[in-house]
């Protein structure tokens, strides 16, 4: 059921979920006046992607909307007054009336987040709530996502999982892992962490210059240019 038009941030980390949760409230005829990042410094932060997070301004400038940021110690439940700044200031500035989040099954992210929003009389908007994961993957692949992996943290994925785009090869491998390790098949679990490099709200694709990897066992991240 569609909801009336609002003017909507989104609380956006580069990543499939964030950018595919707005292009969805797109679809449906929502007002996007913004998109908004923490950028933390935790890189285990329990809100907050970190893997390439400050890729989120040439990615802002793609899409053609601006970018309001905060700073964060990432330490967990302070963290959430970060957001609550950033969130306030996207009110103040555009004048938004609600909040669009890219949580999945997330019940500590989302309820934090509706929270702050109730406490700013926003609404809290999350298209992809209980979405079926391999459902949402084909989505994103049918809709021209070009997506990649930027982060590996379970096991048993390594570092020749970085830089592997989201296809139909990665559903079935990742179906396979689900059955024999219960890897979430959409990395809810923060089993892996991705980055957009090209969808239809972008302006061009976002190119890549290089990369720098680093970790070990089965704890990876690559860091790109």
């Amino acid at each position: 059921m569609k909801t009336s038009k609002l003017k909507l941030g989104v609380l956006f980390s580069g990543g499939k979920d964030s950018t595919y949760a707005m292009y969805l409230a797109k679809q449906e005829g929502q007002e996007i006046t913004c998109l908004i990042s923490v950028y933390s410094e935790n890189p285990h932060s329990y809100m907050f992607h970190t893997p390439n997070i400050r890729l989120v301004e040439k990615q802002a400038e793609l899409i053609g909307l601006p970018l309001i940021t905060e700073a964060s110690k990432g330490e967990k439940e302070e963290e959430l007054k970060d957001l609550e700044r950033a969130i306030a200031k996207a009110k103040k500035d555009y004048k938004i009336q609600g909040v669009v989040t890219g949580a999945l099954h997330s019940e500590y992210q989302a309820s934090r987040i509706e929270k702050i929003c109730k406490k700013l009389k926003l609404k809290c908007i999350n298209p992809l709530w209980h979405k079926e994961e391999f459902s949402y993957l084909h989505e994103l692949i049918s809709n021209k996502f070009k997506i990649i992996i930027v982060g590996v943290f379970a096991c048993p994925l390594d570092e020749s999982w970085l830089g592997r785009e989201i296809d139909n090869s990665f559903i079935t491998d990742v179906k396979e892992l689900q059955s024999k390790y219960k890897i979430h098949p959409a990395g809810e679990g923060g089993e892996f962490e991705t980055l957009v490099l090209n969808c239809p709200l972008f302006k061009k694709p976002l190119k890549l210059s290089g990369k720098k990897i680093s970790g070990e066992g089965n704890s990876w991240k690559m860091e790109v240019d």
